[in-house]
């Protein structure tokens, strides 16, 4: 197993809200992480940097996560501590109210990955069927799509594409998508925030993570495809690959 994460601030915000990583527990399995804080007065990047250092902390002191029943309980169990957590910290600190993030993580382990994501950071699964995207956005203008009111190219220049339906942080209770793939030999799982995938479509994001070169080098020309085609937003990602050769990796 190789992976990599790469966050940058981009070309036009002042500070980055968003946060990340990949963390390994004590088996060895890794715990991919992206979300993208939100909230004004830098609360995004409170938020967002809490719910990694919660769910980092909790994953590197884990084992027995064998199964794709154990992992998804773990996610589901984890990310609604972290929901609880970012709650009582923003009703605690008034500069924090209204504070909330996306997250999309994943476990990955040899047979398979389990992924859980909340609000508009993406998952994209490379591997001998194609690429595609493997999460659903909890978003207004995905609602618009799904219900046939606009179409797909339509959203990609909404005036609302950023409103967001369900956030990590933002209510009580949380609902998140959870679903388990196979992880495979030369698979590659591609997590990012919103300024990775509103820049770089999805035929270049394929053809990056196909071309030679190693996954840092994947992951800096990413963001730097990003960032020559605006950079308005934070661009942050976390790249696994399943490969059997050893290499220094997170």
């Amino acid at each position: 197993m190789k992976a990599v994460f790469q966050t940058d601030r981009g070309r036009v915000r002042l500070h980055n809200e968003d946060a990340g990583g990949v963390f390994r527990n004590r088996d060895g399995f890794r715990l991919a992480i992206v979300a993208d804080g939100m909230g004004g007065h830098r609360a995004g990047d409170v938020a967002s940097e809490m719910t990694i250092s919660a769910l980092k902390t909790e994953w590197e002191s884990a084992s027995g996560i064998n199964t794709a029943d154990d992992a998804e309980r773990w996610l589901k169990e984890q990310i609604k501590k972290v929901n609880l957590l970012l709650l009582d910290h923003a009703t605690n600190n008034t500069e924090c109210d209204g504070m909330g993030t996306t997250i999309v993580a994943a476990i990955t382990t040899d047979t398979f990955a389990t992924i859980a994501n909340i609000g508009d950071s993406r998952g994209y699964l490379l591997n001998e069927s194609g690429f595609k995207q493997i999460t659903e956005d909890h978003s207004l203008v995905n609602e618009l799509v799904r219900s046939g009111q606009i179409s797909k190219e339509d959203a990609e220049h909404h005036p609302r594409k950023n409103v967001l339906l369900r956030a990590l942080g933002t209510e009580k209770t949380v609902e998140m998508d959870v679903k388990t793939i196979i992880f495979e030999e030369g698979d590659i799982l591609l997590l990012c925030s919103d300024g990775l995938s509103n820049k770089v479509n999805e035929a270049e994001m394929m053809e990056l993570l196909q071309n030679d070169g190693n996954l840092q080098q994947k992951a800096d020309t990413l963001i730097l495809l990003a960032n020559e085609n605006g950079g308005e937003d934070n661009i942050t990602l976390a790249i696994v690959e399943f490969s059997e050769t050893r290499e220094d990796d997170v």
